[in-house]
């Protein structure tokens, strides 16, 4: 089984605690956040992605990230490039993160697979136009 942490900008990471623990309300121990504050740099976000670790003892290790290249996504990418059985996903949102935890039991890899599933169909247009062609933007 595995640990799901998120770390995103404050207060997205603990938002979305809360709605895992909302619909899954026996997650809480397998789901953590970390809220990073606008002042913090990728090197405040390692130091605190591992005391976190330390406080909650994890095996393997699903981090949730808000957005490539951002601050909060820099940190965890420095823990995850050196502890062992840890993925990083960038872009999380709610379909992704509630597949993450009606499977957390998989093996970790498949949890990623299962993660970035989540994360793909849960995007959809639900009623208006549809969305341009990437064709149709490059004209304008």
């Amino acid at each position: 089984m595995s640990t799901l942490l998120i770390v995103a900008h404050a207060p997205l990471a603990t938002a979305l605690q809360a709605v895992a623990q909302h619909v899954y309300p026996e997650c809480g121990a397998r789901v953590h956040a970390l809220d990073v504050p606008t002042a913090w740099s990728p090197d405040e976000v390692e130091r605190c992605l591992w005391a976190r670790l330390e406080e909650v003892g994890v095996g393997d290790l699903l981090m949730l990230a808000d957005v490539f290249g951002a601050t909060p996504c820099r940190g965890a990418q420095a823990v995850a490039a050196r502890r062992p059985r840890t993925r990083l996903v960038a872009g999380v949102n709610v379909p992704m993160l509630w597949r993450s935890v009606s499977y957390v039991e998989c093996e970790l890899d498949e949890l990623v697979e299962r993660a970035l599933a989540g994360a793909q169909s849960g995007v959809l247009l639900v009623s208006g136009a549809p969305a341009p062609t990437a064709a149709a933007c490059a004209q304008r």
